[in-house]
């Protein structure tokens, strides 16, 4: 497991990102997170998922996507995540470079269908993916920002391994420096007379486009932030990005980037309801949580008032 390095003050960073591209990022389907910023760290990187619930096409945009570029190397057999959970810690990846979109285009050393995700400007290359068992409802944040420390201690004793369909290893200029691969650092090992773009087949020329249709329904939103004065939060350590597919800031207590607010639904494309229980201050997906006392709608007020006066502690 690499240390964590960053250009930053960044603790144990983490990073908001919309449904279903947070899912599979950490199910180690998702390889390559496209953004047009640079990644301002190297090594643990935890993944958050927004608050706003993905409806069935972009869902189904995404896999067709990534069964489209599987295929070209073989693989046929994907699983994807039975849900997409939403305002919860998914897990974690281990961002190991960042480089421009047509230097991972044509790199020869990594598999075809890895550069078939060069989409973006920025692309975040990224291994070891790891997910929570029990996913914690959390609140994120704009860019990349530290996770609370009591978040931190709970999620890191509940992380598992996953094994991606097709692990890659990106081998760094500089195996002495975490940084060594950034952009412009392969781009002299990339033929300037050879093409960026791989020979599709309609199949995936269709599974590209409809992928990026899916990422700029967000774009709109994400501009429009930029444009609105930020208010700072001590946990957070602000990096703006301009992409689509990944974020957007969260008002409500449990959510983030590419949120808007959830109200505890979920789509039709999760298998389960799932309901959160809280513990020390961190809620997770179990069973229901017993919340705070407030009325029934149709209980008169004097009488819960008065119930709640006779309270004793036990």
């Amino acid at each position: 497991m690499r240390r964590g390095h960053s250009s930053g003050n960044y603790r144990n960073p983490c990073l908001t990102m919309h449904q279903p591209w947070a899912s599979l990022l950490v199910y180690g389907i998702k390889r390559i997170e496209g953004r047009t910023w640079a990644a301002p760290i190297r090594g643990r990187l935890w993944i958050h998922a927004a608050s706003k619930v993905p409806d069935e096409a972009t869902i189904k945009a995404m896999e067709d996507f990534y069964r489209e570029i599987y295929a070209v190397n073989g693989i046929t057999d994907l699983k994807f995540p039975e849900h997409y959970p939403v305002s919860r810690l998914l897990g974690c990846v281990e961002v190991v470079g960042c480089v421009r979109r047509e230097e991972l285009a044509c790199w020869e050393m990594v598999p075809e269908g890895v550069r078939l995700e060069a989409q973006t400007d920025l692309c975040w290359l990224c291994e070891q993916p790891q997910k929570l068992l029990i996913p914690f409802e959390m609140r994120g944040y704009q860019g990349v920002y530290n996770l609370e420390k009591k978040i931190y201690e709970a999620a890191i004793r509940g992380l598992t391994p996953v094994e991606g369909p097709l692990p890659v290893k990106f081998l760094l200029p500089n195996p002495q420096d975490p940084f060594s691969l950034k952009p412009g650092s392969i781009s002299a090992n990339v033929p300037e007379t050879r093409t960026s773009e791989l020979e599709r087949s309609s199949s995936l020329t269709a599974a590209i486009a409809g992928a990026r249709a899916a990422a700029t329904q967000f774009s709109k939103k994400v501009q429009d932030f930029e444009t609105t004065p930020q208010t700072n939060t001590a946990q957070s350590v602000r990096t703006l990005p301009l992409k689509s597919e990944s974020f957007e800031e969260d008002t409500t207590p449990s959510a983030n980037l590419s949120e808007t607010s959830n109200k505890g639904a979920l789509t039709s494309n999760n298998k389960e309801k799932i309901s959160p229980i809280k513990y020390e201050g961190i809620t997770s997906l179990s069973q229901p949580s017993s919340g705070g006392l407030r009325p029934h709608p149709g209980a008169p007020s004097k009488i819960f008032a008065a119930a709640v006066r006779a309270l004793k502690p036990s």
